[in-house]
This record gives C-alpha cells, structure tokens and sequence, in this order.
C-alpha cells in the first residue's frame, strides 16, 4: 500500500507572478510522492464567488483555501491540497484552486485564459462556479474553452460541427456547474425541472444557419462536444446580511440549512463520481504523471502555445518513460554496487552479475513506462546497459590491473632492492637471479583476488625487467670469464704451491731420514759407550767383587785363625784355671 500524503494546508501549485506562471518545485515534488491514482478536482470561476469555500469542504476542513470577504482577489495562479481520498482506497483526492476569473486588477484578460486552460486540462472533475442563474455571460465565459479547440482536439479539423468520436475527448474532465446564491424557481413551461434538466436546457441549440444563430451555438456546441458528461447543482444563499463576511467562521448551525444540504449532496457527488484523472487510451495518472503534465502544460502556456492532447500523450511518455529508464538505471547502479566487488576472478563473474541487475533493471523499467509501444525507451535503456557493461568492464580490467600492480610491487620489492644492492652481480648471479624470480612468481600467483588481468600484469612487469635480466647476464659471464682465468692462475698457482711443499716434504722427510740416522747412529753410539761403560762398571764390578771375596777370604781366613786361636786361648786359659783349681784343691 502507497504511503499517504500528509498536507496540512494547501500548496501553491502554479504561481502567477505579473501574470507569468511559475511552478513550483516544492508542490511538484510532493505530487512526485504520490504513487497512487489520483482524483484531480478544480474549480474556476469569477472572483469572490465562494470557490474556495467549497473546496475547503471537499477537504474536509474548514480552513485551507484562502477565503476572502472583500472585493478583492485572494487566490492567486493555482493552489494545490492532496488528501487522502475519503471514499476511495489508494486514491488521492487532488483539489485545484484557481485564481478567480475577471479580476479588474488584471492587465491582461489572456491570463484568464490560461488559468481556465490548465483547469480543464489537469482535472478529472472540473468544477465551473457562476453567480445566480446560467446565463449567456457565463456560457461565454466558459466559451473560452472553444480558443483551445485547435489545440486540444486528437485529430486536425477545422469543422466545428465534426463529431468527435468518444475517445478523442476522454481526455477532458466531467463537468460541475455549481450555480451560487440561486434564486429563480426550477421551473420550466410549468413543470418542475432538475438542475441538470435546467442546465441542459440552457445549453439547447437553437435551429438555424444565420450569423446570430451560429454565434448563439458556437459556445453551446463546444460545451456539449468537450463535456458530455455535466451536472448541475444550485446552492441558496448561505447566510444572510453580514454573516457572509464571516463565512468561514460560521457553524453548520449558523447557516442557511437549504445551503448546507445543497453542500452535502454536491459533496457527496464530487466523491462518488469523480473520475480518476485518466488520459487517452484509458492510461490512469499517477503523482509523477500529474507533475509531468503540469510542467508540460504551464512550458507550452508560457511559450504562446498548447500542445494536441496527442502530443502531450507522447511528451508524457516521453517523460515518464525517460524517468523509468533513469529509475532502472539507479536500480542497476545500485545493485552493482551493493553486489560488485572489483576486481571480480573472472570475467564470467562479472557478466552474471551484471545479467541479475540488467534483468532487475528491466523489470523496474517495465514497471514504470507508460505507452513504450515501440519499445523505443526499452531499446535506449538496454543500450546504456550494455554501456554500463562495458565501463564496468573496463573497470573491472582497471582495478584488476592497478591491484595487480601494487601486487607486484610489494612482491618484488625485495628482489629489487637485492638486485640494486649487487646481490647477483657476481658469477652464476643470473641463475640465482632467475631462481628468485621463480619463487616470486610462484608467491604472486598464489594470492588470491587478483582478477582477470593477473596473468598479463605480471607478463607486461617481466617484460619490464628483461633489460635487468639481460644485464645481471651480461654481468655474470663477464664475471664468470674472470673467475675462470682466476682460478685457472690460481689453480697453477696452487700446482706450483703444491709441488713446492711435496719438494719440501720430499727435503723434510730426507732431513728427517738423516736426521732420524744421525739420532739412530748417535743412540747406537751412545749404546755403545753405555753398553761398554756398562761392561766397564760390571768388569769393576766384577774385580771389585773378587777382591771383596778375596778381602772376604782373607778375613775370613784371618778371622777363622783368630778364633782358632781364641779358642787355643781359651782352652789354654780354661785348662790353666783346672790346674789353678786342681792346684787349689789340691
């Protein structure tokens, strides 16, 4: 369900500014809200005639429309309120107050004119408020509307008389003639007649071809052509004396109770039977549609001219149509931002993404257009689909490139620095120069989300850095020849060290052999003489013992004479103590 259009007060919709009119955007903008039919109901008539007292009671309220109690004009251009409609669900009821006609403040009496116009040409329901009686000033000055008849009409036709077929007025709104203060009897040729029998009465034509008979049809006809469907309801006085002035202000009891009947059912009538605001082909109007026309028609106006209903019915197309195809690209622009994520992995990703938002994007579109029958706008809005395909492409290829880029950067960084640094100017540098460019590859193609240009990124950056390549080449055999005719030196270099220190072994180890002889000769030398010093001290030792033996013998001799002799002593002693003891006892 559409959302309801709060207006607590009316809105100018079309200003009248030195008898220029100016719409304004901020009533345009709230009929642009309103995504409901709408029931367009406007009333014109002469200044000071109550019109807009009775819109303010086909508001419901009391207050809204400015009500004047003086001679002069309050309204001025045209004045809009939206309500929601009270008898008619997802309807609003728009009500159209309009400047009063014939104000002698006016300089150009064509402003009238273009007042009536856009009235007839916005409502469904167009309210046409006279004084008193329907009389031939009032049908001539609802005869403005013949001006437009070359404007307004579907086909081109110069014949008044021309029947116009039901369709080709559809287009213009229902008639209420609401006559003010009636004072006359409904009566006619002695019988009581309906308002509406006293209205059609009043717009008979009259038989004959004469000037003055034409002159006297010519409104008539043109009332009866353009708004075959008409009613009439006639209103007492609503108040005597000076309460007039304070209309507004007045109860319902304070008022004439012929007058406030007369207000219910013409009230009653309004939102009953007026129509939705419908154009030819049985096309409904909306808020946007409305405003759509409001601007075409008030443009049309201020540049001297009206536009046929045939073309406004194309230029609303147009339009709306143009609008549908701006709203289904807002869609698209929408979905793809919610759902793209650039850059996508493949280009098939972005492509069925593109397919569900294109698909949606139609959708919207086809709920939107109106009367698209050559399909002109789905074509456009297609076209700049496939735009739109392209530059998200082209997007695509851009944010996979320019992520790729950084991407390699900060990979190869490193390798950058080292190459600068003269890492690999050395020999067998391009070959560890090519293992490193290997493995950052290998860690390049390992991360993800590097979109469809990864490959042809990384192929334009390697083609970048051949000159590099090249050089660390050229550097490495230049300096690979060097080190070849250096180690070949070296290497005879180190034959020739070589042959030096097995020559100087071979020396060292003849040293050592004469050496190793001289300490063998001179240790057998010096065993010799130990050998024989040996043999030297043993033959001592050897005399030594046989003169100790011999030393010993002797002794032993000696001593072996001295006991023997000790013991002769002896035995001479002992055998002198038994002659002294024999001599004793003796």
């Amino acid at each position: 369900m559409a959302p309801e259009i709060h207006m607590p007060e009316p809105m100018c919709l079309i200003g009248n500014t030195d008898e220029h009119l100016v719409t304004n955007q901020e009533a345009l903008k709230i009929l642009s809200s309103i995504t409901q039919p709408v029931v367009v109901v406007a009333i014109v008539g002469l200044y000071r005639t109550g019109k807009s007292y009775l819109m303010n009671k086909l508001a419901g309220k009391e207050k809204g429309f400015s009500v004047g109690s003086t001679v002069q004009s309050h309204t001025r251009g045209i004045w809009m309120w939206c309500v929601p409609h009270p008898q008619k669900p997802d309807h609003t009821l728009v009500l159209l107050d309009t400047e009063g006609l014939g104000d002698v403040e006016k300089i150009d009496e064509k402003n009238d004119t273009q007042i009536f116009a856009l009235a007839i040409l916005l409502s469904s329901t167009f309210v046409y408020n006279t004084m008193n009686k329907i009389d031939q000033g009032a049908i001539d000055l609802l005869h403005n509307v013949t001006e437009l008849t070359d404007l307004l009409r579907t086909r081109n036709s110069s014949d008044p008389n021309e029947t116009e077929d039901p369709d080709d007025v559809s287009f213009f709104p229902d008639l209420v003639w609401t006559l003010r203060d009636f004072f006359l009897g409904l009566e006619a040729n002695g019988h009581t007649i309906t308002s509406d029998e006293y209205l059609e009465n009043s717009l008979k034509l009259k038989q004959g071809s004469d000037e003055r008979t034409q002159t006297f049809n010519l409104p008539r006809m043109c009332i009866q052509k353009f708004f075959p469907v008409k009613k009439c309801f006639v209103f007492d006085s609503p108040a005597r004396g000076n309460k007039l002035s304070q209309l507004q202000m007045l109860s319902s009891d304070e008022l004439n109770p012929d007058f406030v009947q007369d207000l219910s059912e013409f009230c009653s009538h309004i939102f009953t039977h007026s129509k939705t605001k419908t154009l030819p082909g049985g096309i409904q109007v909306n808020g946007p549609r409305l405003e759509s026309l409001v601007l075409t028609y008030v443009d049309a106006i201020n540049s001297g001219a009206l536009p046929s209903i045939e073309n406004m019915v194309a230029t609303l197309a147009r339009r709306e149509n143009s609008a549908a195809v701006q709203k289904a690209i807002v869609h698209y622009d929408h979905l793809m931002s919610q759902k793209m994520q650039l850059p996508t992995e493949t280009l098939q990703v972005l492509l069925d993404l593109h397919r569900t938002c294109e698909t949606e994007a139609i959708e919207i579109f086809r709920k939107h257009s109106f009367k698209d029958e050559d399909q002109c706008f789905q074509k456009e809005l297609e076209n700049l689909l496939r735009a739109k395909q392209d530059e998200i492409c082209k997007k695509n290829v851009d944010a996979s490139a320019a992520l790729c880029s950084t991407l390699l950067q900060n990979i190869f960084k490193p390798l950058e620095q080292e190459v600068a640094q003269g890492v690999y100017a050395k020999p067998g540098g391009h070959n560890l120069y090519l293992q490193r460019m290997e493995q950052l590859k290998a860690q390049y193609r390992q991360q993800p989300g590097k979109g469809t240009q990864a490959e042809e990124v990384l192929q334009k950056y390697l083609n970048t850095k051949e000159p590099v390549s090249n050089t660390i080449l050229q550097t490495d055999q230049a300096l690979t020849d060097k080190e070849r005719q250096r180690k070949e030196e070296q290497a005879r270099a180190e034959a020739a060290q070589a042959e030096a220190r097995r020559l100087e072994a071979i020396r060292i180890q003849e040293e050592q052999r004469i050496a190793e002889q001289e300490r063998r000769h001179q240790e057998q030398l010096r065993q010799i003489a130990i050998e024989r010093a040996n043999f030297e001290i043993q033959q001592q030792r050897i005399r030594e013992q046989r003169i100790k033996e011999e030393a010993d013998r002797i002794k032993a001799e000696q001593e072996a004479r001295l006991r023997a002799l000790e013991q002769a002593r002896q035995r001479l002693i002992e055998q002198a103590q038994h002659r002294r003891d024999d001599c004793i006892i003796i």
